[in-house]
């Protein structure tokens, strides 16, 4: 398993900078697309409740959203008031939710998008 994914799924110590290496995504970053797309990929970063909202918002628009609650475990209240609100709205639309590395990201998903609790290679 790769080491971003190894991170993520909590099998070893967090990557360092020079783990990474460039990719050359200007070709896709600057793509323009027609059509609009059924569904997003969102990424938000939770450090307090107020962050909520937005981040409900855009699972009930049918969005799949990607959190870092990595600062919220400072505070272990606000942690599981947040984990709480995040756990019904994906109970709201019929989604699901899943905690990745070491609960440091957890995964929302809209209406009828489940996540498979299943990995794929190098188990």
């Amino acid at each position: 398993m790769g080491k971003f994914l190894e991170s993520i799924m909590g099998r070893s110590a967090p990557p360092r900078q020079d783990d990474y290496m460039d990719l050359d995504l200007s070709t896709f970053e600057g793509a323009t697309h027609d059509e609009p797309a059924s569904m997003y990929v969102k990424v938000a970063q939770i450090t307090d409740i107020k962050d909520t909202p937005r981040v409900k918002d855009e699972v009930y628009n049918g969005n799949l959203v990607v959190v870092d609650i990595t600062r919220l475990k400072l505070d272990k209240i606000m942690y599981e008031r947040v984990l709480k609100d995040l756990r019904e709205v994906a109970n709201d639309v019929n989604g699901d939710i899943i905690g990745l590395g070491e609960q440091q990201y957890v995964i929302i998903t809209p209406m009828s998008v489940r996540i498979s609790r299943e990995k794929i290679g190098g188990l």
